[in-house]
């Protein structure tokens, strides 16, 4: 599978991933600023996500080999990678199955252990969205209305609204809302009990819940050689709520 992805800047390798439901050009901003800092930044799109191709098989290890695929088809040497809540499993089955390949490895707020089922009322929002019959952004956003009261997350959903057939007036999701309810159980998965000795950064949300005490137990297990990183005053979506303290806090990890 080849993936879609964006890239900025020339320098060291940074290979950013997104979380559940993201798209690459959610990370534009940041990273445009690593790219202008030394870095040769590739975002990715995710399998089944953004303008990557949709596939039936959706699991954190067809994830990380698509992303051992594109290292390697891409020829990139001793990458730091960078991956948020989703994209960090990602990240992290990556470095467990192909160690030794990554120079570091940055998980922005997720842990390693299992996540019970937590976007039950997101999937049922987003499947009530009929685009037989809606025909407008305006249309959508009024359904997503009754399910969702974020004003922040219903705009992160409508971004991913596309037009599959303009010529037609028909509208669809970019994400791969089908497989992505079938699966969904595959995004809490535990990672595998395995050890790494790469150099980890782990960075919290203050007021996430997602990387609690009881984690770091463990993460210490799997990736003995990590540190911890709390961003005050920030819930789950670090990069876009802290980006300046986010941006900060990596290129400090990088460069010690």
């Amino acid at each position: 599978m080849q993936l879609a992805y964006r890239e900025y800047g020339s320098g060291q390798a940074l290979i950013i991933l997104h979380g559940l439901f993201g798209q690459s050009d959610n990370w534009n901003t940041l990273a445009k600023r690593f790219g202008e800092n030394n870095f040769h930044v590739f975002v990715l799109d995710q399998r089944n996500h953004g303008l990557s191709p949709h596939d039936e098989v959706w699991t954190y290890n067809a994830m990380a080999q698509d992303l051992y695929n594109f290292i390697e088809h891409h020829k990139i040497n001793d990458p730091i990678l960078l991956g948020h809540s989703m994209g960090g499993k990602t990240v992290m089955f990556f470095e467990l199955d192909h160690p030794g390949i990554a120079k570091k490895i940055i998980v922005a707020d997720i842990a390693t252990r299992a996540y019970p089922s937590h976007h039950t009322e997101v999937l049922e929002a987003l499947n009530s969205v009929d685009f037989e019959k809606i025909k407008t952004r305006k249309e959508a956003e009024a359904i997503l209305n009754e399910h969702i009261p974020d004003f922040g997350t219903k705009q992160f959903f409508l971004k991913n609204i596309y037009w599959k057939d303009s010529a037609n007036n028909i509208m669809d999701w970019r994400f791969n809302l089908k497989v992505i309810t079938e699966e969904y159980h595959h995004v809490g998965e535990e990672v595998p009990d395995k050890k790494s000795n790469a150099e980890a950064l782990f960075i919290r949300g203050e007021r996430s819940d997602y990387v609690q005490e009881k984690d770091l137990p463990e993460i210490a297990k799997r990736f003995p050689n990590y540190e911890l990183s709390n961003i005050k005053d920030s819930g789950h979506w670090i990069h876009a709520e802290k980006p300046n303290e986010f941006f900060d806090e990596v290129m400090r990890f990088i460069k010690a």
